[in-house]
């Protein structure tokens, strides 16, 4: 079967025929051509000059004349400076396309790899409800756990929940002060939502104990550390770590409030984990490491008997890991969630913990203690995805004032939105209730998860949930609108034989960019999991279908009266449906079967 690589390898033995040296094949570059050029492959020849010992403009004309001469495959070149773009014939596209369709899984690795991958996502805290700015996290890591297991690998999802330290106190001082009993049943309220609501209360109170405590005379900085309402949360901590049993009975109480609110979340935005950890299990075990590393001369005390990590050599500061108090910090139960981890999944060939980027010292410096102190091995195969701030057009959100935008109330917003723009058009009138809030449903999510994902997650981006929900927009909703159009268009035809010759058919250009962007599904799919960016496939779904409407709009495929030409244009559109669905599905969307 003559495959791109063959055609990629016919351009390697013209260069090898026409030049000699060392290392040849070290020196070729082969790209896609681009857009802005006539072409389909593109030779880079300046890493080849030294070779020819000519200019770049020749170099380029003889490998391309060549080329037209005694390879099957091109049908034209042209040359701008150092690069040489080939034009593939038509009818090896359409050898593509036929190829394309006789695959079973058309872009997906078929052979396993045999490698296991641990993806941490979400690990929200057990003191507020997840906002806006998880759910650029969740997605992100839902839709890396996808790309993966197209890739071939198996991966395990998992979260940490963050259900102990000094921000679940402050929810749990504030709810013991003036909560007056309060309960998700009382107040009908989300249990997450709830106790989000006490940590909110907490920081005003604190707030207003350091104003009254800086009119008495205290500077600011020994109001904040003196502030009576912190010293009760400081002093639950030590009771909590000591296991006092009425501070650990409403630990427990509070917590499952907000693990029956996570659920409830998790389940409408369709995201389940493989394995979940708690920080109030692992940090004994981080204990236990760092108690073993100050015994062994690894970590030091300090006279306050705090326990530190040296970081002289490294350029970066001393760690505390163990505070004078005996209580633990982030960086001791991130180590022994580490080390847990591989002790439950000793073949993991990584983990890759998503999150944010304002922790990109904190894991420089985890991972540095795990293989550079404690000398773990496998902490070289630890990465850390990190991922911009989601913001909003007004400016940063902040859980302690309460000004972020509730995971629960957008999802709600999103879905009303598409019920507004599905209502205006009419077309589901005569569908049940309960199947048009399906369809919205996934309208709603596709718009979010969208928007959120076609970003790279490096960038901080702002969100506008306006733009979401578009049909003819730079949007998730958009997409399925392209696919709900096709799929329209098949269900016409899906009882007839839609077989086609490729011999005379004739392709206008249109057709021949769609079988480009339909070339490209299997490497856009591979450089997003090795990347770990999903936002590469958002806007490669995008383009395709941008590229697929263009067709669309310009030519018949219904009327067309030439057999073969329709059949190919059938043929052609329903492989673009499956490739929008299986894009989106890794994205984390679904598709609607009507809008």
């Amino acid at each position: 079967m003559i495959t791109f690589s063959a055609i990629k390898k016919s351009i390697v033995s013209a260069v090898y025929a026409l030049l000699d040296g060392d290392n040849i094949q070290d020196l070729i570059v082969i790209e896609d051509t681009k857009k802005d050029f006539e072409g389909d492959l593109t030779l880079v020849v300046f890493s080849l000059l030294k070779l020819s010992k000519k200019s770049p403009e020749k170099t380029a004309e003889s490998i391309g004349n060549y080329l037209i001469e005694n390879e099957l495959y091109f049908e034209d070149f042209n040359v701008v400076k150092g690069f040489l773009n080939l034009k593939i014939k038509q009818k090896y596209w359409l050898i593509f396309f036929k190829s394309w369709l006789s695959e079973d899984n058309y872009g997906f690795v078929s052979k396993p790899t045999g490698e296991l991958y641990m993806v941490e996502y979400s690990s929200p805290n057990t003191n507020k409800p997840l906002h806006l700015g998880h759910l650029r996290n969740i997605f992100l890591g839902d839709s890396v756990v996808s790309l993966l297991k197209a890739a071939g690998h198996n991966v395990v999802k998992t979260q940490i929940i963050n259900d102990r330290g000094i921000h679940i106190c402050k929810s749990m001082v504030a709810w013991q002060k003036y909560g007056n009993g309060e309960t998700p049943t009382s107040s009908n309220l989300k249990g997450d939502h709830l106790v989000g609501k006490y940590y909110v209360v907490f920081n005003k109170v604190y707030k207003q104990e350091i104003k009254e405590l800086t009119e008495s005379g205290l500077s600011e900085k020994e109001a904040k550390l003196k502030a009576p309402i912190l010293l009760e949360a400081q002093k639950m901590l030590l009771l909590w770590e000591n296991e006092d049993p009425k501070v650990r009975a409403l630990w427990k109480k509070m917590n499952q409030w907000v693990y029956s609110g996570f659920e409830k979340t998790y389940k409408d935005l369709n995201v389940e984990f493989d394995h979940l950890y708690y920080e109030s299990d692992t940090y004994h075990l981080g204990k236990d490491v760092v108690q073993k590393g100050v015994k062994n001369g690894i970590f030091y005390t300090k006279e306050d008997t705090s326990i530190w990590s040296s970081f002289s050599n490294d350029n970066l500061d001393d760690k505390l890991l163990v505070r004078s108090d005996g209580t633990s910090v982030y960086m001791t139960q991130d180590i022994g969630t580490a080390v847990q981890r591989y002790n439950d999944y000793p073949n993991l060939s990584g983990i890759i913990y998503t999150v944010g980027n304002e922790q990109n010292h904190h894991f420089k410096v985890l991972f540095n203690i795990l293989l550079k102190k404690l000398n773990y091995d496998w902490a070289s195969n630890c990465f850390h995805l990190s991922y911009g701030m989601v913001e909003l057009p007004e400016g940063k959100m902040k859980s302690r004032e309460g000004t972020v935008v509730d995971a629960d109330e957008l999802l709600s917003s999103v879905i009303n939105e598409a019920k507004s723009l599905t209502s205006e058009r009419g077309f589901l009138e005569e569908l049940s209730e309960e199947e048009i809030l399906d369809i919205c449903k996934k309208i709603g999510n596709s718009g979010l998860k969208y928007f959120l994902l076609k970003v790279d997650p490096k960038k901080k981006m702002s969100f506008n949930p306006k733009e979401t929900i578009d049909l003819s927009g730079h949007t998730g909703p958009f997409i399925q609108y392209t696919f709900v159009r096709i799929k329209s268009l098949l269900n016409k035809y899906e009882d007839l034989n839609n077989e086609f010759s490729i011999e005379n058919l004739k392709l206008n250009p249109k057709e021949l960019e769609v079988l480009k962007w339909i070339s490209n599904f299997s490497d856009v799919l591979a450089q997003s999991a090795k990347e770990l960016s999903p936002y590469l496939l958002a806007n490669y779904l995008y383009s395709l279908v941008k590229s697929y409407n263009s067709f669309y709009q310009d030519h018949p495929i219904i009327t067309e009266k030439e057999d073969t030409l329709r059949n190919f244009r059938i043929q052609m559109s329903k492989l673009v449906a499956e490739i929008i669905e299986k894009g989106m599905k890794i994205l984390g969307i679904e598709m609607p079967e009507r809008m």
